[in-house]
């Protein structure tokens, strides 16, 4: 067991080609990453709900790191206007999409789920216009 490392997640994807994009970020910081369930996502892309996404890992003693990067490069939400999504609650504009994937009304139809945001900071869940 002495030459396996713990490895921490830094973030979750749907989508391989967004758990690739931080991958190479990191990488070229001179962070080693592994992306846990990518290759099970690219033969079966539609999946994701059920593997829980594409598991962007590093090693425990650049975790910190690896989150430092990821804040810097990480996109927000932003409204029609291109506008960041602010909190109502907390005033934060660190909002990111947000899907109830355990709703079967999701699961049949996630194109017609309401735009619904959720706050990185308080995880107040909100609506625009609500």
């Amino acid at each position: 067991m002495s030459g396996i490392k713990a490895h921490e997640i830094i973030a979750v994807f749907d989508w391989v080609t967004d758990a690739e994009l931080l991958k190479l970020k990191l990488e070229s910081e001179g962070i080693p990453v592994i992306l846990k369930d990518a290759n099970i996502l690219q033969a079966e892309p539609y999946i994701a709900t059920a593997t829980g996404g594409v598991k962007v890992t590093v090693p425990e003693v650049y975790a910190q790191k690896a989150r430092e990067i990821y804040e810097t490069v990480r996109a927000y939400a932003t409204d029609n206007n291109g506008k960041p999504i602010v909190c109502p609650n907390c005033g934060e504009a660190k909002s990111e999409r947000y899907h109830n994937k355990d709703h079967w009304g999701y699961r049949l139809f996630p194109f017609l789920e309401p735009a619904k945001y959720k706050c990185l900071s308080c995880g107040i869940i909100t609506r625009p216009g609500k």
